[in-house]
């Protein structure tokens, strides 16, 4: 009896532990409405020209593991995985992961949802595979929330898991839905999106700008070193940052343009 209980229990699937890596980040990207086809070529030939860099690949080098897990993410009304949770620790892996970014795109993702991004993004850490010290969201878009719940309520939630969201504001007005632009979106994202300890933001205000504000962005969110364990979390970490905003402006602009065009 003994000896079949010891082979039922060498039988059992062993729980595979998380690899460790430097940073879990998530590059959660707009493709809504507003963003022309030549912006949403720009945003993924800059996300995978980046990603290849000497600086990047170097930033990657210098963690303390020397690797990074990466997902991408597309998002607008509705939220879409390109390419899942990988891990990054070599040039090879960084160009395999570029080539997997699509020209691809889903006619359902129109309206912007910034909280459900946010949502879909946080969730997607829970049994990822890897373990880190530090866990971000990269949210780049070009417009305020309109879709979906408040901003300020995902972001607390999202903050409240320990989670960093920074931003890159896509101050551009290429695309077709000019009616939704803030002409100062970098101070909406400052003030309702992103938070946690050395969150930031890079506003991007020519598409010519996109691919150096992209590689200095996953520099400074890779070069972050490991927090000092004899200091407590800052007791902030949960507060909104201190600029005031309207953060339901994009939902305000919405209602508005539903009131005009007699939409449900």
């Amino acid at each position: 009896m003994r000896a079949l209980l010891i082979l039922l229990f060498l039988a059992l699937p062993v729980a595979a532990e998380d690899v460790e890596v430097d940073v879990e980040l998530v590059l959660a990207v707009d493709v809504s409405r507003s963003m022309s086809p030549r912006e949403l070529e720009i945003q993924r030939r800059g996300y995978a020209e980046a990603l290849v860099s000497d600086e990047v690949i170097a930033a990657i080098a210098k963690g303390a593991h020397g690797r990074i897990a990466l997902s991408y993410m597309e998002w607008a009304g509705t939220q879409r995985v390109i390419v899942d949770w990988t891990l990054i620790e070599t040039r090879a892996d960084a160009a395999r992961f570029a080539g997997m970014l699509t020209a691809e795109f889903n006619d359902a993702l129109r309206r912007t949802s910034i909280s459900g991004a946010l949502d879909f993004a946080a969730q997607s850490f829970s049994y990822n595979g890897f373990s880190s010290w530090r866990q971000v969201i990269d949210v780049s878009g070009d417009g305020p929330n309109n879709q979906g719940r408040p901003v300020l309520d995902a972001r607390a939630d999202v903050l409240a898991r320990g989670i960093v969201i920074n931003g890159l504001p896509l101050m551009t007005r290429e695309g077709l839905g000019s009616q939704w632009h803030l002409d100062d979106l970098d101070k909406y994202y400052e003030a309702c999106v992103i938070g946690g300890p050395g969150s930031f933001n890079i506003p991007v205000l020519s598409w010519d700008q996109f691919p150096a504000a992209v590689r200095l962005k996953l520099i400074q969110e890779l070069a972050s070193g490991p927090p000092d364990q004899t200091r407590p979390r800052p007791a902030n970490f949960h507060v909104m940052p201190a600029p005031e905003y309207d953060c339901l402006i994009g939902e305000r602009i919405w209602e508005r343009f539903r009131d005009n065009q007699m939409l449900p």
